[in-house]
This record gives structure tokens, C-alpha cells and sequence, in this order.
């Protein structure tokens, strides 16, 4: 499968089997996405992975209420048996930025210098890969975002002070009732001339 064919096959799966993965498939894609590029080769993102029911619940008891699983829209999604959180660590970042071959960028001096919180892209870009490696390993996955729950993720699981998670990849075989879609796959994908500027915007 070719890159471009991951991207058209991409879908936001929101039920899934609770059939597990294998460690070994776990680990390929982690290792795989992991080689996405990171600012200065700061190799400064890391992988929380939950795969087992006890860690995927506690996942799960840390973000979403006993109470509010009564409504929510895609219990399916709680079936999901691998869970990915994808952290940036700025440490990295700016150590790697005060070596001697950057630091005269002056952003290993704090995570205030960077206009742009890099660690935060590259685990983007981490997070992306394992959505299209989980496609192309004929798997379902869904990203979506921790907001308010990024801390209690983090301590819960004893991620270092300071790292960040852009959100959590979902991934396993989707169930046969995939549920119902979310409310944005209707919108309509605007076209390639709305959205490329060539020469000026």
C-alpha cells in the first residue's frame, strides 16, 4: 500500500473489536513511527502504549467518567485494545539546542524561545504516522485529543513532568457494527483550489 493509498483508506474508526494485537505488531508500529523527523534530531518524542485491558481501563477511568460513559456517543471506542499517547519531551529539546552546533539559536536557554513548541509537532507527526502504518497493517484507528486530561494522563501513568501529549491514537480491527459516524465526517472536503495558493496567498 502506498502512502497516498493509507491516506484515502483513512478513516476515524470509533468501535472497535476487543480483539488483541500482538506485542510483536505493537511494537513494529511504534518502531516504525518513531522515525518520523524531530527538530535538531532531538529524538525527543516517546510512546506511552496501553495494550492490556488493565491499562486501557485505567486509560479510560482517568478521561471519561463512569457517568458520562452512560452518554457517550462511541462506547465502541472503549473497546479499542491498544491505546497510544505519543508524548513530546522538551527536556530534549533543549539540551539538544544547547549543544554546541545550535546553541547559538538561543532555544536551549527555555521552552519560552521556541515561537513554535517543536516537541509538540514531532509527536504530531508521530501520531500521523501511526495512524497511516496501523492502515497499512489492514488495522482501524482513530486520533483524538486529551485537552483538559493531558496532566491526569500524564501522572497517571508517570509520564516525566513536563512532557506533553497532542492526544491519543486508537488502534485495532474495527467491530462490525462500526457505530455511528462522528458529527464532522459530513463535511464536505473543500477543493484542491480553496486550499492551495501558489505565488501568494
Amino acid at each position: 500500500m502506498s502512502v497516498a493509498e493509507a491516506l484515502r483508506a483513512r478513516r476515524s474508526c470509533r468501535s472497535f473489536s476487543s480483539h488483541p494485537l500482538a506485542s510483536e505488531v505493537v511494537d513494529d508500529l511504534v518502531d516504525r513511527a518513531r522515525r518520523t523527523p524531530t527538530a535538531g534530531n532531538s529524538q525527543g518524542v516517546e510512546f506511552l502504549v496501553l495494550d492490556t485491558p488493565e491499562t486501557t481501563s485505567l486509560y479510560w477511568d482517568t478521561t471519561l467518567a463512569e457517568i458520562e460513559r452512560e452518554t457517550f456517543s462511541f462506547p465502541g471506542l472503549l473497546r479499542a485494545p491498544l491505546l497510544v499517547v505519543p508524548f513530546g519531551l522538551p527536556d530534549r529539546y533543549l539540551a539538544r539546542y544547547s549543544e554546541s552546533d545550535k546553541a547559538a539559536t538561543g532555544l536551549g536557554e527555555g521552552a519560552e524561545h521556541w515561537s513554535v513548541p517543536y516537541w509538540l509537532v514531532d509527536a504530531a507527526f508521530a501520531a500521523m504516522a501511526l495512524q497511516m502504518l496501523a492502515v497499512e497493517s489492514g488495522l482501524s484507528c482513530c486520533f483524538f485529543g486529551l485537552f483538559e486530561y493531558e496532566t491526569a494522563v500524564r501522572e497517571c501513568f508517570a509520564a516525566p513532568d513536563g512532557a506533553r501529549a497532542v492526544g491519543t491514537v486508537a488502534i485495532g480491527y474495527p467491530d462490525v457494527d462500526t457505530g455511528r459516524a462522528g458529527r464532522s465526517s459530513g463535511r464536505r472536503r473543500r477543493d484542491l483550489g480553496e486550499v492551495l495558493h501558489r505565488g501568494s496567498w
